[in-house]
C-alpha cells in the first residue's frame, strides 16, 4: 500500500512540473500566433515562384 502512496506523490510532482513549464510558455509568448502558421502553408508555393522569377532573369543575363 505504501507504493501507491509513493507513486500518487511522485505523479503529483510531475504534473506539478508540466504545469508549471506550460504556465511559462503562456507567459513568454510561446502561444501568441497560432492563425499565421495555418495560412503560410497556402501562401508557400506563390512565394516560391515569384522568388524563381526574380532569380532567373538574373541568371539569363550572365550568360
Amino acid at each position: 500500500m505504501s507504493v501507491i502512496y509513493l507513486l500518487i506523490s511522485i505523479s503529483i510532482i510531475v504534473a506539478i512540473g508540466f504545469f508549471i513549464a506550460f504556465i511559462r510558455a503562456v507567459k513568454t509568448g510561446q502561444y501568441d500566433d497560432d492563425y499565421t502558421p495555418s495560412v503560410r502553408m497556402l501562401f508557400d508555393d506563390e512565394l516560391l515562384k515569384s522568388t524563381q522569377k526574380e532569380v532567373r532573369p538574373e541568371k539569363q543575363d550572365e550568360k
